[in-house]
């Protein structure tokens, strides 16, 4: 059964979670078109790190959400977050890289909902790619980085896209990185593939715009998934935030309210932008990333 508030409901609720002043109903204009009450999603990557903030962030703004990745586990604990918040969740092991699966991904969440307003593609990978000479990577590992950091994108959207285009109406965002935008020293896959996404995007956008779908995409930079005080988390935190002009590295609960704002009608004008979230990385030029922005003077 789903979970729908009305309008007073709604307003009531936003009241006690202090984003919504009676005494300022202004503020409720914006907060309605952030509201993605009666809406759907399916987000790749949805069980761990900024997938699973971004699946978070969706649910609070109303929305039911699809969770798509290779491990079941970590797909349920997400899900059962998203249940308690007091939406709907479905926990559907993909592996990206197979059209069919993901082809009934997207048919399976239409079955359950009906329709499918928003999809959000986030799974990749960068970690387990060994960065070494060109002449000595496999034929397997560059398709296996292509087809996981691209292809898979490219598949969830031409599964959905009819259907959106049907209903003239439908949120399309990918996830790129910081390295779409520059190159990184024995690293062909994962940097290739992301400047591809961003590009995509771009393509995307000019050929759906006439079905009213909003295709754009999201440039994470540095953003640390581990516990703040595990030492992993720790170490990663000291060594990457010094190269950001906010000093910083990024938390995934950042960048969960701009995955919402981008599945809402508040971004209807917006179509084929990267739009960057690294705290400042890229702001100063495509430097290289062994030098910090700041430096002690003797």
């Amino acid at each position: 059964m789903r979970h729908t508030l009305s309008a007073r409901a709604e307003a009531e609720c936003m009241v006690r979670i202090g984003l919504f002043d009676e005494r300022n109903k202004e503020h409720g204009v914006v907060l309605e078109r952030l509201s993605l009450t009666n809406k759907t999603a399916v987000v790749t990557g949805g069980g761990t790190g900024l997938g699973r903030a971004m699946s978070l962030a969706l649910a609070r703004a109303g929305a039911d959400v699809a969770l798509a990745g290779r491990r079941l586990e970590p797909l349920q604990e997400t899900a059962a977050e998203i249940e308690q918040i007091g939406r709907q969740s479905l926990s559907v092991p993909t592996d990206i890289t197979v059209p069919d699966q993901v082809t009934h991904l997207i048919q399976s969440v239409i079955e359950q909902w009906g329709h499918l307003d928003i999809l959000i593609n986030n799974a990749g990978i960068v970690r387990g790619q060994e960065m070494k000479p060109v002449w000595e990577i496999t034929d397997e590992e560059w398709h296996r980085g292509i087809d996981t950091n691209l292809s898979g994108a490219f598949y969830g959207v031409r599964a959905v896209a009819r259907h959106m285009a049907e209903r003239q109406q439908g949120k399309i965002i990918n996830v790129a990185s910081g390295f779409a935008y520059r190159g990184r020293r024995n690293e062909y896959m994962y940097t290739s593939a992301k400047a591809a996404v961003v590009n995509l995007t771009r393509s995307l956008a000019l050929s759906l715009v006439d079905y009213n779908i909003q295709v754009n995409c999201i440039v994470p930079g540095f953003f640390i998934v581990q516990p703040p005080d595990s030492p992993v988390g720790q170490q990663r935190r000291e060594q990457q935030g010094r190269f950001l002009a906010v000093g910083r590295t990024g938390e995934p609960e950042e960048i969960g309210p701009l995955a919402v704002f981008l599945s809402s009608s508040a971004s209807n004008h917006m179509t084929g932008q990267a739009v960057i979230s690294d705290g400042g990385g890229l702001s100063a030029g495509l430097g290289p990333l062994s030098v910090a922005p700041i430096a002690d003077a003797e």
